[in-house]
């Protein structure tokens, strides 16, 4: 037993000893030097890694320092970098959120000017003859209302002023029969002035003038058809001072068209609109039209009509807005742009930079950690440069601000709904 208690108190000593001298020791990695972390490369030779200052052993050059921080992604696992590149990209691209918002919408259009053609009218021949004296020579010529503008020769009422003559000398007791005698000549187009004359002189008008019945300027009636016929406009000669086609000495029949005379203070602004655009439109929403060749004039009107027909050529949607011309200072054929207002919608929008159009799918890309992922959309109106989004959009999702810029253009773009 006193030998037990001896060794304890041995060990106990030998213990307080080590600790002791333990305690006084400086730790060996304290003074070590740490290895640099900085490498020197050669910009024509990458390859080439050194840790000291020096030339390049390939080609001579010197070495330029090599930053020995870890790059942005470095802490990109391995996992995301190998995912399928037609589907997902690691970018640094900016990302935007959708905006729940109410926009406006415009619908763009293009077209010109043209006359209103509700206010062409048509001088007619009332009857058969000829053309003895011409006053309009001229297309657009200007003519007032009551202003003369043919005389002609006609066999027929030449008989028709002589049968009311002989009534009125050799039967002025039937009434019955003089009062339809003189309605004939006012259905065959004489005025109530001119038929007074023939009462009251007894004489036949040989070469009877015709008036206009309204105020314009006169047209062409054959060449407006065929300008008509040809481009589907109905609209007014080639050129203006171009000389009309009726002649002094022509013969005319009944019911031919011989002038047109158009109202030109009163236009219309025929407008053509995509298809797509056409569900949007109806009468009466504002307008705004600016003209290229007349920089700062800005013209407001309204819808006046949605053609219900497409453009045979171009198959789009026409509209026409009247406008007034008072001061002359709009030029028939001159080309306009339009806005139409259409409304308000709200909805959750994007820039239409951030969405890709792959032709039967629409696609963004939604951000998902250190990687955007190709997600299929569906849209609805695409307004200058805003998109509406429909479906497969939430507005807390986070998605690339320009989709081109991921988008490969030899790729192929997979998305979960289109493997």
């Amino acid at each position: 037993m006193k030998s037990i208690k001896t060794v304890l108190v041995a060990m106990t000593v030998v213990a307080l000893l080590i600790s002791g001298c333990s305690g006084n020791k400086q730790p060996a990695t304290a003074s070590a030097p740490e290895k640099s972390a900085i490498k020197y490369t050669c910009p024509m030779h990458p390859q080439i890694l050194e840790d000291h200052p020096g030339s390049c052993p390939i080609c001579g050059m010197t070495l330029i320092r090599k930053s020995g921080q870890a790059s942005e992604g470095a802490a990109i696992s391995l996992e995301t970098v190998l995912q399928p590149v037609n589907s997902d990209v690691i970018s640094s691209v900016k990302a935007i959120v959708p905006e729940e918002k109410q926009v406006s919408i415009t619908i763009p259009g293009e077209g010109y000017l043209d006359y209103d053609t509700r206010t062409f009218h048509t001088i007619a021949a009332w009857y058969t003859g000829r053309i003895e004296k011409l006053y309009i020579h001229y297309a657009f010529e200007p003519v007032h209302q009551g202003e003369r503008l043919f005389d002609i020769y006609s066999p027929d009422m030449v008989t028709a002023q002589q049968d009311l003559i002989y009534l009125i000398n050799n039967s002025p007791a039937e009434t019955g029969l003089i009062r339809a005698a003189r309605q004939k000549l006012v259905l065959l187009g004489m005025t109530a002035a001119q038929i007074e004359h023939v009462v009251k002189t007894r004489q036949a008008y040989y070469s009877l003038p015709v008036y206009s019945p309204y105020d314009g300027h006169v047209h062409d009636a054959a060449i407006s058809q065929m300008r008509e016929d040809m481009t589907g406009a109905a609209s007014s000669d080639f050129a203006a001072n171009r000389p009309l086609a009726i002649k002094e000495g022509m013969y005319v029949e009944k019911g031919q068209p011989i002038f047109n005379i158009v109202d030109p203070h009163r236009l219309w602004a025929v407008i053509q609109v995509n298809p797509s655009d056409a569900a949007g439109l109806k009468g009466n929403q504002p307008v705004k039209i600016t003209l290229p060749d007349q920089p700062g004039k800005t013209l407001y009107g309204k819808i006046g009509l949605v053609e219900p027909m497409l453009k045979k050529d171009d198959k789009t949607t026409g509209i026409r807005v009247y406008l007034e011309n008072m001061d002359h200072s709009l030029k028939v054929n001159s080309l306009v742009r339009a806005e139409i207002q259409t409304g308000t919608i709200k909805g959750l929008w994007i820039p239409r930079t951030a969405l890709t159009d792959l032709g039967q799918a629409k696609i963004v890309w939604l951000k998902d950690g250190a990687i955007y992922r190709a997600h299929k959309v569906s849209i609805g109106i695409v307004n200058d440069a805003n998109v509406l989004v429909t479906r497969g959009l939430a507005a807390t999702d986070s998605l690339a601000s320009n989709a081109q810029y991921l988008t490969d253009s030899e790729g192929f773009i997979k998305t979960k709904d289109n493997e």
